[in-house]
């Protein structure tokens, strides 16, 4: 992809896309689930209706693909697979969310996108469209996905024209912030599989632009401004991650860069972005949070430390920590590096689920 990049024959995210594209299923309805491509609020969605009678009203689940904002389906096998064993096992309705991606769609069009179905989705008369339970609804995301889930639940709390509460917010692996890209997990897994350092500093660049000098500040971690520099206590590593994270990394406090950059792209320091910007009164009124991360992960720290925060607002929290995991371990169900692993962490995820929503 680099190199197709670099000749300008596509654009980097284009090239990626290709693979991904290979993954997707178009419909596959069967005797538990029916599927249905359709339109919430102007947006595609990937729609599962389980088959059998419902006991009462359903849960259900609106959920976010990963894929950096720039790549992803609804469609693709591992989501597939994973909506429609939810789906089918826990009798819920599921909503996944094809929102626009970046570079087309940058940032905020892609939180609009799943903003606007969760909003549509949670008004009663629709609810009640599809024999779900208002008090059993919950935002669900993996990676970037994760992102737009906390930021959806946080943005909800804001809105007076939603009255129905979330009961739940499940974040798998997510990216919280784009301050620090310096965290003791970008350190430590910098060349791990499935996502590299280099590759998530590209992921969080397109979310906002094309310029590449966007890119090149967030590589070297300065792009930050002074004036700015009271944010960084929502992501000081040094007292929220436990001690056998922060190991033997030292904690020098942030390296500021341009007021001309973060002028440019705004979004860079908006909540929405990076939910864990949010303040301890913002978070405080939050579900019932689940949050998976994985040990070999440069996003783990971005859980872990939003884990951290919700318990000390007074948010209850289920934190899975996957020891021998690498990111992306549930969407690989179907992946040989990390079969046995991904099967366990999404029994467990699966029983949460079961209990708490």
């Amino acid at each position: 992809s680099e190199a197709v990049d670099t000749l300008g024959l596509m654009h980097y995210m284009e090239s990626m896309r290709l693979i991904t594209v290979i993954k997707t299923f178009t419909n596959t309805s069967n005797e538990n689930v029916t599927v249905t491509d359709t339109n919430f609020s102007n947006v595609a969605v990937r729609l599962y209706l389980p088959r059998r009678a419902p006991d009462g009203l359903r849960r259900a689940m609106v959920y976010f693909h990963g894929g950096g904002w720039c790549l992803g389906d609804a469609s693709m096998e591992s989501y597939e697979h994973m909506s429609q064993r939810i789906s089918n096992e826990l009798n819920a309705v599921i909503v996944s969310v094809n929102y626009r991606l970046a570079p087309e769609h940058r940032f905020p069009i892609p939180f609009e996108d799943v903003y606007s179905v969760t909003k549509f989705f949670l008004q009663p008369r629709v609810l009640s469209q599809y024999g779900v339970d208002p008090a059993r609804v919950c935002v669900a995301g993996d990676s970037a996905g994760g992102n737009l889930a906390a930021a959806v639940a946080q943005q909800l709390l804001e809105d007076p024209e939603v009255k129905t509460k979330l009961k739940a917010q499940v974040l798998l692996y997510p990216a919280l912030q784009v301050l620090d890209l310096d965290l003791p997990s970008y350190r430590d897994n910098d060349n791990k599989p499935v996502l590299t350092k280099s590759l998530m500093v590209r992921f969080w660049s397109e979310y906002f632009t094309s310029d590449p000098s966007l890119r090149e500040a967030m590589a070297s971690n300065r792009h930050v401004p002074a004036e700015l520099g009271h944010l960084f206590q929502f992501v000081n590593w040094s007292h929220l991650l436990p001690e056998e994270m922060r190991k033997a990394h030292v904690y020098t406090g942030p390296t500021y860069g341009s007021e001309a950059l973060a002028r440019r792209y705004p979004g860079l320091l908006d909540p929405r972005a990076s939910p864990l910007l949010a303040s301890d009164a913002q978070l405080r009124p939050l579900p019932h949070t689940y949050i998976l991360t994985c040990e070999h992960d440069v996003l783990r720290d971005d859980g872990v430390m939003y884990a951290q925060r919700l318990r000390a607002a007074g948010v209850r929290v289920t934190h899975d920590h996957a020891q021998n995991a690498f990111h992306g371990a549930l969407s690989f169900l179907m992946w040989p590096l990390d079969l046995a692993v991904g099967h366990q962490l999404f029994n467990r995820y699966m029983e949460w689920l079961n209990e708490n929503l």
